[in-house]
């Protein structure tokens, strides 16, 4: 893989073009949703652990060099065009009061894909409408079961519904992979529930799953603690609190260290210093025997955090429904300001 980003990255370097819809391919076949960037980063998780922060900087360094040339060939075709006495400077900056602005929910998305890339998980979806298997039984769901009960699920029909989280784009990696494993699986989810400040009945999820030999509790905590300290700030702490979830034994709710008191208690965090933000533990061997992966040599943590739920801790929401309700005084405090 280390031989084929270098190529990609001299290609990219010595890449000149003509006109400019070659350096539109030159982007949609490295940047592109099927290019080549794409398939390295779905491969990463092939090469050897000693060598992942190497090739990890080569392939960060292969995105921001392509997208780099882009601009720069893109400007150089950029040419003035003459009215008579008066023309357009294509060059020249726009207003900042015309620029838009990412939704919140996809800047806070953005940036947790970042934070576990950046230590060789990978990105994986799947399809919003589920069978009863993937959503629910190779899950540890077993039809009948009252863990059933946690989810208000919408059904389409007997055996289809709206999922009801991205565990099930977790089983459909399981099934088609050989471990080790380590993705991350964004993505909406839908729950039958009555909207209110603090739920809604679609909301974003981002689950996270690491299968190979020998993983063990700590290394979720490791890996939980890590995520935290880069979201809301180094001086952040966690806490693990026992819990149930049908897919993990042990299972556990994380809490981190209050960001608005520093951990001192208020009345956001009901004076404990703490607030829940994810579920996590350890992947149940049933679940994994479903998915053709033989408990008795490997192992592997799961956690689950709610997008919207990281956005108001980040920045300081009340209201659930806002994200929802497209009100430009909203949107328009995440203006970009570059």
């Amino acid at each position: 893989m280390k031989e084929r980003i270098e190529k990609l990255l001299a290609d990219v370097e010595a890449f000149k073009a003509e006109k400019i819809e070659e350096v539109e391919q030159l982007r949609i076949k490295i940047l592109g949703k099927k290019g080549e960037l794409n398939e390295l980063f779905a491969s990463f998780k092939e090469v050897a652990n000693d060598q992942k922060k190497e090739v990890g900087q080569l392939l960060n360094q292969l995105k921001v060099k392509t997208q780099e040339r882009i601009v720069e060939l893109s400007s150089s075709f950029a040419q003035k065009e003459e009215k008579g006495d008066n023309f357009l400077d294509l060059s020249l900056p726009i207003s900042d009061d015309n620029l838009g602005s990412r939704h919140p929910l996809s800047i806070v998305k953005n940036e947790i894909i970042d934070i576990f890339s950046r230590i060789g998980y990978s990105i994986s979806e799947g399809p919003e409408i589920e069978d009863d298997w993937h959503n629910f039984s190779a899950l540890n769901f077993p039809k009948e079961h009252p863990a059933r009960d946690m989810q208000d699920t919408f059904f389409i029909d007997k055996e289809h519904a709206l999922r009801t989280h991205t565990s099930s784009v977790q089983v459909r990696v399981m099934e088609n992979s050989t471990p080790p494993i380590r993705t991350i699986s964004p993505g909406r989810v839908f729950r039958n529930e009555a909207i209110s400040a603090r739920a809604h009945c679609i909301f974003h999820q981002v689950e996270g799953l690491y299968i190979d030999k020998n993983v063990s509790f700590a290394d979720l905590k490791q890996t939980l603690l890590y995520f935290a300290k880069e979201m809301f700030g180094e001086k952040t702490e966690i806490r693990l609190r026992p819990s149930y979830f049908p897919f993990t034994e042990p299972s556990a709710e994380v809490d981190v260290s209050c960001n608005i008191c520093s951990g001192k208690g208020c009345n956001v965090c009901k004076h404990t210093g703490f607030l829940e933000i994810l579920g996590c533990g350890m992947v149940d061997p049933n679940v994994l025997e479903n998915c053709g992966i033989d408990s008795k040599v490997y192992t592997g943590f799961a956690f689950g955090m709610g997008v919207e739920r990281i956005a108001m801790l980040k920045y300081q929401i009340n209201d659930l429904r806002m994200f929802f309700e497209n009100d430009i005084r909203f949107l328009n405090q995440f203006k970009s300001t570059i």
